[in-house]
């Protein structure tokens, strides 16, 4: 099955192709919070690396999705992406970072934000309604509990899709989970929305040149 993309983005071509496989099915999320059910926003042009040791998800969902936005350049662009979610999220040990190129006089510049560094459940980061918007992701682990696959993606409800202005085909392939548990994760994305995100032992630094998470 071929997608094509000729002077605008076919969404229901994309949904049918976009399967992402069961070894992709996990995702983390940081940053923003934008209320339980966020309507998409049009993104940045820098994505963000995220890692972290632990997650534990209960409600789990994933579909395909379109990212709209612009190049750091003013250009339009698109980015496919599968939108993981969670009903509430526990992360351990979470590193954020995104990565600024070709400032006058200064280069490159790296924002890092951490937070949840601690075996205390208590004291590690939590989120309520979590979207993120994954490009790519990889874990040592993934465990999933009550995993069903090939849902249409407008069916699922714990959590459901955004809604709003999401591009996203709510007939399309999507697959769900009672809960998941994720070890060693590594994921680049270019967006997140949460209802709440709290973040324990929170620190965010600059340094200067290119120095991600991962």
């Amino acid at each position: 099955m071929e997608s094509q993309v000729r002077g605008g983005t076919r969404w229901k071509r994309f949904a049918l192709v976009m399967v992402p496989s069961v070894a992709a099915t996990a995702a983390i999320g940081v940053a923003l919070a934008q209320g339980a059910l966020a309507a998409s926003f049009s993104v940045s042009g820098q994505s963000f690396k995220v890692r972290a040791d632990y997650i534990h998800g209960e409600g789990f969902s994933q579909y395909g999705a379109i990212d709209a936005g612009k190049t750091l350049d003013g250009k339009d662009t698109i980015h496919p992406v599968a939108v993981s979610a969670f009903s509430d999220a526990r992360i351990q040990n979470m590193c954020q970072s995104v990565v600024t190129p070709n400032i006058p006089l200064l280069g490159s510049v790296t924002l890092t934000l951490t937070a949840g560094n601690s075996d205390d459940k208590q004291k590690q980061v939590t989120a309520h309604n979590l979207y993120i918007d994954v490009e790519d992701l990889g874990a040592d682990t993934a465990v999933f509990n009550g995993l069903d696959i090939g849902v249409q993606a407008g069916s699922m409800k714990n959590p459901p899709m955004k809604g709003g202005d999401e591009k996203s085909n709510p007939y399309g392939f999507g697959q769900q989970a009672t809960s998941v548990d994720l070890y060693g994760v590594k994921q680049t994305a270019w967006a997140t929305t949460a209802g709440t995100f709290t973040l324990p032992g929170l620190s965010m630094k600059l340094s200067a040149g290119s120095n991600p998470c991962y």
